[in-house]
Order: structure tokens, then C-alpha cells, then sequence
């Protein structure tokens, strides 16, 4: 390889940024393909699904907590973090597997319990956090121009794989046998790791940026947020927390929803079709951020088309008289696909949005305070849907699934004034900005 090839390689944005977050991200979202098995894990290890479900919401949690403390980290040194995040994922997935075995071993075991709340939840959780920061401001550097594409891109691979990932683990597992669900974790596990590895190799920043070194040039977190009003911060964190926590309160019932409405057999096509739109949100919505004057229009307009979709669905009665009704049942799927769309476009652009307001200069860190967002998001929104579902309506027989029409009915009274409080924020408390940024960055 000639010197020029090898210097055009060793500074090309694709090998630099874009394939290591693809990389990164394609591994570490598959957190939410945890639904999948959550039920034959419990049924295997002697618990309830619902407890078994914790550890999601512990995993996200502690995506969101990992992000916020140890975002400076990830502003200092992106090969540590990257690493962090190889080693805390794999090994997560790995311990998750061991204590599904022994736990098959030990029906009923608090041991087996506890230790996939650590691997799942906790250990696997940091790998998420730092995983997920770790690629973003790299990618802003190296695509200057057009910020919003590039860190969609990024998060589009997080929201895409669970539909890459979800038919790759039906087809290794069988909910009857426990062996082979505790394996794949295993082989998953050491897949992932090479992934990530490989990615962490090659992540790089702009050979021309250089991070602000003195006090005076790199000012605290608080410093730089209060460079603007404080209510202006509180605006974004308030609408990035309340979007997640209604995608994840209608995402986390989207089967059961499904199976209300007659569906119940297509319910795993229409997840994966729910997971495409997830994923082109965040892309579609970034890049089109990009071309608008204020990103924060793009949070307007995923709070209008949310709130209308919701709307429609209440008056009609959507969920609960959908079966049989293809006008009904229409509504109902393109609510979801909304959703699961503005949901995956609230995330891909908050790390472009706070760049605008904030510049380049700790954009980690604050990216990482903001994700605490979705640690409290991730506690509340799919524990939210539960308790309505829980306490509303009775459970009937559709097409011979037992569901609660009623009950996912009642969510979306919740969910819709949410929405509406979020428009208010995002109208009232975010500042008009440039999508240019206030920063210095390099165009390469």
C-alpha cells in the first residue's frame, strides 16, 4: 500500500466515523431485542416475565446514568470509552447467558435473578452508554456540513438492530430448550465483541481538531449550559423525556396492541416493519434537520404528527373496536409508525440540537447529561403503560389472544397530554437557534 493510499485511508470520514459508529451502535442496540426471549427466560429460571423485564429498564437506566457521569470521559479520550464500552457489553452479554444457565439449574434461584439484573442491567447498561456517546461528536466533526445525517446514520444502526438482530435470535433459540438461549448470549456475545473491537480500532477524530486544553478554553458543564437561559436546557432535557417515555410506553405494548386489533399473527412482521421506521426516523428526521434554520422544528413536528395520530385513534376508538375494521386497523398501524418514527428522531437529533446551542467544545458531556433523559424515560415509560394496562379496562379474548383493549386505550389519554406538554416546552422554553452552531468545527 502506497503512503498516499495508506494516509487517505487513515483520515477517510467512512473508516474514521462513520463504520466504527455502525459498528458501535448495530451491536449495542440489540439491548432492545430483550423482549423477544424475557418470557421464556423467566419460564425457564422459575420468575415472572415482569420481573424479568426489570432488567431492560435497568439497562436503560444505566445507559442514560453511565452517559451523564462518565460523559467527560468520552470528551477526553474516545479510545478509552470505546473500549469501556466493548469490554462492558460483551461481557454483559456473556454473564447474562451464565446466570440464565445456572439459573436452569436452580428454578426459582434469587442468584440467577440478581446476577442478570448485574450483567443485563448494570455492566451491560455502562457498555450502552458509553457506546452510544462514544461514536457521536466524532461523527459531527469529520461531517461538519451536515451533522445531522451523520449522527442519524449512527443512531439509525442503534434503532436498526433489532430488525437485523431480532430473526437472527428466533432462528438460534427455542423457547422450549434453555440451552440455546443461554448459547446465544454466548455467541453473540463474542460477536459483538469483535465487532465493537473493531470499531474502537478505527475510531478517530479529525487530525485537525484540537480539544480546548486550559480552563478558560473548556468551561464546566454548567458554565457552558448557562451560556444561554437555564430554561432553554430544561426545554430540551423536558422534550427529549417525555418523547421517550411515550415511544417506549406504546412500543413496549405494540404486540399486545397488535393482537387487540386483530393482528396477533402478523405481530412479529409488523415489529420488524415498527423497528424499520424507528430506524429511518432517526435518520429521515436528522437529515432533515439539516436543512432547516431552527432542529428545534423537527421536535415541533414529530409532537403535531404524534398528537394528531393520537387524536385519531381516541375518537375512533381505534384499539378497542379495530378488530375487523380495516379503516380502524390502518389508523391504529400508522399510529405506531409515527410513533416509533418521531421516537427515533427525538434521539438523532438532541446531540445536533445542543451542538447548536452549545457548540462543539463539550458537546460529549453535555450529549451525556442529556441522556439521563432517557435513563429516567427508560423506568417510566414501559412501567407506565404496565400500570394503566393493569388497572383499566378487563381482559377479553380477540381472535384468541387474552387482551385489554380498553386498558391500551386508556394509555393514549396519557400519552397525548405528555405529547401536548412537550409541544408547549419545545415551544415556549427552547431559543430560536442556527442549525450552524455557535462553535468552531472543521469541514472535511
Amino acid at each position: 500500500m502506497s503512503t498516499k493510499t495508506s494516509k487517505g485511508w487513515r483520515e477517510n470520514k467512512w473508516f474514521r466515523a462513520a463504520i466504527p459508529a455502525l459498528l458501535l451502535h448495530c451491536s449495542i442496540g440489540t439491548v432492545y431485542c430483550w423482549s423477544l426471549f424475557s418470557g421464556d427466560i423467566g419460564k425457564h429460571i422459575g420468575f415472572d416475565k415482569s420481573a424479568i423485564e426489570w432488567a431492560f429498564s435497568l439497562a436503560i437506566f444505566f445507559l442514560g446514568m453511565s452517559a451523564a457521569f462518565l460523559g467527560n470521559v468520552v470528551e477526553k479520550n474516545i479510545h478509552k470509552s470505546s473500549l469501556i464500552a466493548t469490554i462492558c457489553f460483551a461481557v454483559g452479554m456473556v454473564g447474562t447467558g451464565g446466570f440464565i444457565y445456572y439459573g436452569s439449574m436452580n428454578p426459582g434461584s434469587p442468584i440467577a435473578l440478581i446476577g442478570i439484573y448485574l450483567c443485563y442491567g448494570v455492566i451491560m447498561g455502562i457498555g450502552l452508554g458509553t457506546g452510544y456517546l462514544s461514536p457521536v461528536k466524532t461523527l459531527m466533526l469529520w461531517f461538519s456540513d451536515r451533522k445531522g445525517l451523520a449522527t442519524g446514520l449512527a443512531v439509525a444502526g442503534f434503532g436498526a438492530a433489532k430488525a437485523i438482530a431480532s430473526p437472527i435470535m428466533e432462528w438460534m433459540t427455542n423457547p422450549d430448550d434453555v440451552s440455546t438461549i443461554y448459547r446465544m448470549f454466548w455467541i453473540l456475545g463474542a460477536i459483538y465483541f469483535v465487532m465493537m473491537f473493531v470499531g474502537h480500532l478505527l475510531l478517530k477524530k479529525p487530525a485537525d481538531w484540537k480539544e480546548p486544553q486550559s480552563k478558560e478554553e473548556k468551561n464546566s458543564i454548567m458554565s457552558v449550559i448557562k451560556t444561554r437561559k437555564i430554561t432553554n436546557y430544561i426545554g430540551i432535557w423536558l422534550m427529549f423525556y417525555i418523547n421517550i417515555t411515550c415511544g417506549l410506553a406504546l412500543i413496549s405494548q405494540e404486540k399486545m396492541i397488535v393482537k387487540c386489533i386483530g393482528l396477533g399473527t402478523s405481530a412479529g412482521v409488523i415489529s420488524t416493519i415498527s423497528a424499520i421506521f424507528n430506524a429511518g426516523g432517526r435518520l429521515g428526521f436528522s437529515a432533515w434537520g439539516d436543512k432547516l434554520k431552527d432542529r428545534n422544528t423537527i421536535y415541533k413536528i414529530i409532537f403535531i404528527l404524534s398528537i394528531v395520530f393520537t387524536a385519531v385513534v381516541i375518537f375512533t376508538g381505534g384499539i378497542v373496536n379495530g378488530a375487523g375494521n380495516g379503516l380502524l386497523i390502518a389508523l391504529v398501524l400508522v399510529l405506531i409508525m409515527v410513533v416509533n418514527a418521531g421516537y427515533g428522531g427525538g434521539f438523532s437529533n438532541v446531540p445536533t440540537l445542543l451542538s447548536d446551542h452549545y457548540g462543539m467544545g463539550s458537546i460529549s458531556a453535555i450529549h451525556g447529561i442529556t441522556l439521563s433523559a432517557w435513563a429516567f424515560a427508560g423506568l417510566t415509560g414501559n412501567q407506565l403503560a404496565s400500570w394503566i394496562v393493569s388497572n383499566f379496562g378487563t381482559t377479553v379474548e380477540v381472535d384468541g389472544y387474552m387482551v385489554n383493549p380498553v386498558g391500551y386505550q386508556t394509555v393514549l389519554y396519557v400519552t397525548i397530554v405528555l405529547y401536548a406538554v412537550a409541544m408547549l416546552g419545545s415551544m415556549l422554553l427552547v431559543n430560536k437557534t442556527t442549525n450552524s452552531g455557535p462553535a468552531s468545527s472543521v469541514d472535511h
